[in-house]
């Protein structure tokens, strides 16, 4: 029975406070690394998949290869600003066509096929 006084007094004098803080503090770092660990993985996800693509061939325009035909001339049509105002920002815009004059990005490879080199028979 002599110790339920010293678990009182313990009590009285917050103790128990200071080991509820202490837990709780180590329970909210514990999960702040576990939610880094987990954006960790993510971002490495992320870049293994990124790593597995092709490149895409963007012109400096930001407009797809497709868009461009075998001159390098775009035909993609944009909002070209027809109106400024004080500040020379625009104010209207109407469609226009890219000015891009030719495409600089990574050339696609062409499909080739070639025939087993092993006999069948």
């Amino acid at each position: 029975m002599n110790w339920i006084w010293w678990v009182l007094i313990l009590f009285w004098t917050g103790g128990f406070a200071w080991l509820a803080d202490t837990a709780r503090t180590a329970l909210r770092n514990r999960h702040q690394r576990k939610l880094e660990l987990m954006e960790a993985q993510k971002a490495e996800r992320l870049a293994v998949e990124a790593a597995h693509k092709p490149p895409e061939p963007v012109c400096g325009c930001t407009h797809h290869l497709a868009k461009h035909d075998k001159n390098g001339r775009c035909h993609e049509r944009v909002e070209v600003p027809t109106a400024w105002d004080e500040n020379k920002k625009p104010l209207r815009y109407e469609p226009g066509q890219c000015n891009c004059q030719r495409y600089v990005g990574p050339q696609p490879l062409s499909q080739v096929y070639a025939e087993e080199l092993t006999d069948r028979a």
